[in-house]
């Protein structure tokens, strides 16, 4: 990332323009819209259509080439290529299933892997970005920011509903040309900014006016969504349930209208007064100057200022002493990478929202097993309930890590617990019971996403943080790839081919037993992934006694052994 100077613009217009580039980026959560297109028009299978699903994870989280090229390029490149990959996949989907031309089945794969990928060049811009730009929030920052990505879909699904017509093509078509309009229009305005050195109050209260804005925004769309999914509305009523849309995504933007017409003071990196010069600032090494000998000792421990006064006195010669990171320092990828902490946030984040992630995908089809045709509403509640927990858990787990040092990854064991019970909910096939186990699952998803962002962040430091976070993400798809390519779209065609044998005569699979199997191993998986966050929670608690002692988090001073 390049550096800025102090007195530039506040990073609040950035944080307003990565809400619409957080919008553009979860085209990926659209696949059940189209996936039963897919499936009729092109005359594919459950499985086949299964490992489409895997393609659309696999792009969409795939985001090791943005997270070495964050540290290197500016976030308006990183925003270029992820328009330009949505403009080339989402074409070449939109000419196979409107019929213009006909293409092979590993071409459409590639195609989705390609458009999906948009997401991880487009999210990984804005959300490194604004974690750097917010370095002292960063659970408030992941909240926000994953949450209206997990409500993304809920937008998608009124443009779906109201202005397209429940026509896949047109939504194909939207999202070749619509997705890069808005990336490419935003691209300018996500830069990185001097952070502040500490909190004020005004901060919170901005912060609270985002949380509130994306909620007033998450009900109108559940709200709209159902009334379009009950009753026959006009077109005028539609167009303007997209322009209160649209206003309410320009809601972030008051704050640094705000802040433009009624400026206040803040601090920033690189200024210092008085009351400022005994303290260590977060993130920038202190001055190495003679006059400053005192805060410099407060990284060091006296042998090794001994050793530097004996090198600038020439009575040894000077060496480079170097030592590994602890947690909670800066991490290059490959030093992280050999830690047992990072493997198991891995395996932790693998097994919550790779199974998690199956349920998404085969969401339309879960729906008509269960005798509901029109799964748009389910789209829009998953949506909805996934942003609810991207809000609430970087919320919640930034309150209690302040208030009770209270490590966040305790926050993923109890979700996953509660993943257990929900997949048995859905096995057991109880009617009535599906609207419940959706919303759930979504709260669950978007809990584990919003706070594994900020606990690689906090582990392994910030510098190399888009790297090991993309890494991360490849929890997703190979999830997909294990449980719903592997396992879900298995079972469901052997279970439709019995009923087609037994006399069903119907390309579809009916009742609960279409997906009891891949449930039943879900909960296992997630029995597991529990018992593994929960061991996580353990090692990395005095990690989170060390950075929040002070109620307020502090990057550690270097320390040299």
């Amino acid at each position: 990332m390049g550096t800025v100077k102090s007195g530039t613009r506040p990073p609040w217009v950035g944080l307003g323009a990565a809400v619409w580039v957080q919008i553009a980026a979860g085209n990926g959560y659209n696949f059940p819209l189209y996936s039963p297109s897919l499936k009729a028009v092109l005359g594919y299978s459950q499985q086949q259509l299964t490992i489409l699903g895997v393609a659309n994870d696999i792009g969409e989280n795939f985001g090791i080439l943005p997270g070495v090229f964050c540290n290197r390029l500016p976030p308006w490149v990183l925003l270029l290529v992820g328009a330009s990959a949505c403009f080339v996949g989402y074409g070449v989907l939109w000419l196979a299933v409107s019929g213009t031309v006909a293409l092979p089945y590993w071409l459409l794969w590639i195609a989705l892997c390609v458009a999906t990928n948009s997401s991880a060049w487009l999210g990984t811009g804005v959300l490194v970005t604004n974690m750097k730009n917010f370095p002292l929030n960063r659970g408030t920052i992941s909240g926000i920011l994953k949450g209206y990505a997990g409500l993304s879909a809920a937008v998608y699904t009124e443009i779906y509903t109201g202005l397209l017509r429940n026509s896949p093509a047109r939504l194909l078509l939207f999202l070749t040309l619509g997705v890069p309009a808005v990336s490419l229009a935003m691209m300018f305005f996500v830069r990185p900014c001097t952070p502040a050195t500490e909190e004020d109050s005004s901060e919170h209260s901005h912060f609270l006016y985002a949380q509130i804005a994306s909620v007033l925004l998450g009900v109108f769309l559940l709200t709209t969504t159902i009334l379009n999914d009950t009753l026959s509305l006009s077109d005028t009523i539609s167009y303007t349930f997209f322009g209160i849309t649209v206003l309410l995504l320009l809601a972030p933007l008051a704050i640094p209208l705000k802040m433009t017409l009624y400026p206040t003071q803040r601090k920033r990196f690189g200024t210092t007064d008085a009351s400022d010069e005994d303290k260590t600032e977060p993130f920038l090494p202190q001055s190495s100057s003679a006059t400053d000998l005192g805060s410099f000792q407060e990284g060091y421990d006296d042998s090794d200022v001994n050793i530097l006064l004996a090198e600038g006195e020439g009575a040894v010669l000077p060496t480079k002493k170097k030592r590994r990171p602890k947690r909670g320092e800066d991490f290059s990828f490959s030093q992280a990478f050999v830690k047992a902490d990072f493997w198991l946030l891995f395996l932790v984040y693998f097994l919550g929202v790779g199974s998690a992630v199956t349920v998404l995908n085969n969401l339309a089809q879960i729906g008509i097993a269960a005798g509901n045709d029109d799964t748009t509403l389910l789209l829009c509640l998953l949506s909805f309930c996934s942003f609810l927990g991207r809000l609430v858990g970087g919320t919640v787990s930034e309150h209690y890590v302040r208030s009770k040092m209270l490590p966040r990854p305790i926050w993923i064991a109890f979700t996953q617990l509660l993943m257990i019970l929900v997949y048995l909910l859905f096995a057991s096939g109880l009617g009535g019971t599906l609207y419940v186990s959706t919303a759930l699952i979504g709260v669950c998803y978007g809990v584990q996403i919003a706070v594994m962002v900020p606990v690689a962040s906090e582990l392994f430091g910030l510098k190399h943080f888009g790297k090991i976070c993309s890494f991360m993400s490849l929890g997703n798809p190979l999830g997909a790839l294990l449980f719903s390519g592997g396992l879900a779209g298995y079972v469901y065609d052997r279970e439709s081919e019995r009923q087609r044998t037994g006399g069903g005569g119907s390309g579809s699979c009916y009742g609960p037993d279409c997906f009891r199997l891949t449930f039943l191993v879900l909960a296992a998986v997630c029995g597991l992934g529990s018992l593994l966050s929960t061991v996580l929670t353990a090692r990395v608690r005095p990690v989170y006694r060390m950075l929040y002692a002070s109620g307020s988090f502090r990057q550690p001073a270097p320390s040299s052994r």
